[in-house]
């Protein structure tokens, strides 16, 4: 260990985190944005007025939605896609960690941009300099992440602003802008409330596993991390260790890669090849920050014991 920083720790963890698998949800949500990005562009290259398309993404929270979105961003805006003024798009990445007004959000996005912008100024000003440096930057899609964020079940002018703004986003014709709005499953209910605005985004959805139909995927993933590092997964490789891990993950995909990268780090680091449920045991006692040697991968009970919305909770709570 140099000071802080265990560099053994991140020797070990390194590969782990570098690596993705490549989920079939993904190939929908890359479906989805080229279907997008294809009508932008040749909207764009008739050089009149148009209203660009965008996408809804939902699923239940730690699905891995932010992680799908940011990886497809990022090749998005590797200069590969070119617009018919010559430059290469960009898409910009936001997101709405608490409730934030349409003007906050606008100071949020110019941010975003690399243009800080004082908040003092009217909400009309920031938001038209958002379009002008998109239009400057090549900017043309945000990701606004977490989106639920900005509704609520009593705000309904609030919401009605919101959505008539995304609306204009979208229909801008100085600079129209992809959107890309995504969140839990209650995001949905609240953009069908402005049926414009729903009848131009595509909906993209990300289930929560499903035993035991999920149980073939789940196994390739846990080979797909343990290969990255060189270790042995044939002796977890069970139906009962898999309903276990989807159990202590809440049937979330995004948690299940946290606590394989986490399992597979502690192996790592024992200078073992070979993963044990004790690298999960010790990984899940980690994870939720819980006294080991009590975890759904070794309590008989594991159903009962473990509550997986309370786990969630303590989850959120510890994050």
């Amino acid at each position: 260990m140099t000071g802080f920083i265990n560099m053994e720790a991140v020797a070990a963890s390194m590969p782990l985190k570098a690596a993705h698998y490549p989920f079939p949800r993904r190939k929908d949500l890359h479906e989805a944005l080229s279907w997008c990005v294809t009508d932008y562009f040749t909207k764009a290259s008739t050089g009149q007025d148009f209203e660009a398309r965008g996408l809804i993404v939902t699923g239940e929270s730690r699905v891995g939605k932010t992680r799908e979105i940011k990886r497809l961003a990022a090749e998005f805006n590797d200069g590969s896609v070119i617009m018919p003024d010559g430059r290469p798009a960009r898409i910009v990445h936001i997101i709405l960690s608490g409730k934030v007004t349409w003007k906050d959000l606008g100071v949020m996005t110019l941010e975003a941009f690399g243009y800080p912008m004082e908040g003092r100024r009217t909400q009309r000003y920031i938001w038209d300099k958002v379009i002008d440096q998109a239009r400057r930057q090549g900017v043309v899609g945000i990701h606004f992440d977490e989106c639920q964020h900005v509704f609520t079940d009593e705000g309904n002018k609030t919401n009605r602003l919101f959505l008539d703004s995304f609306k204009t986003l979208l229909k801008d014709s100085r600079w129209p802008l992809m959107l890309i709005l995504s969140g839990i499953p209650d995001l949905s209910r609240h953009v069908q409330a402005e049926e414009q605005l729903a009848a131009l985004l595509r909906p993209v959805h990300f289930d929560l596993i499903s035993l035991p139909n999920d149980l073939e995927e789940m196994n390739r993933l846990a080979y797909e991390f343990a290969d990255a590092v060189g270790l042995c997964f044939d002796p977890l490789s069970n139906v009962d260790f898999f309903r276990r891990l989807n159990h202590a993950c809440a049937r979330r995909w995004g948690l299940v890669i946290e606590l394989l990268i986490e399992a597979f780090t502690i192996a790592t680091l024992e200078s073992t090849s070979v993963c044990s449920i004790d690298h999960f045991v010790a990984a899940f006692a980690t994870r939720f920050r819980l006294p080991g040697g009590f975890s759904p991968f070794t309590a008989p009970d594991y159903e009962e014991c473990f509550d997986p919305s309370k786990m969630l909770d303590l989850l959120d709570r510890k994050d």
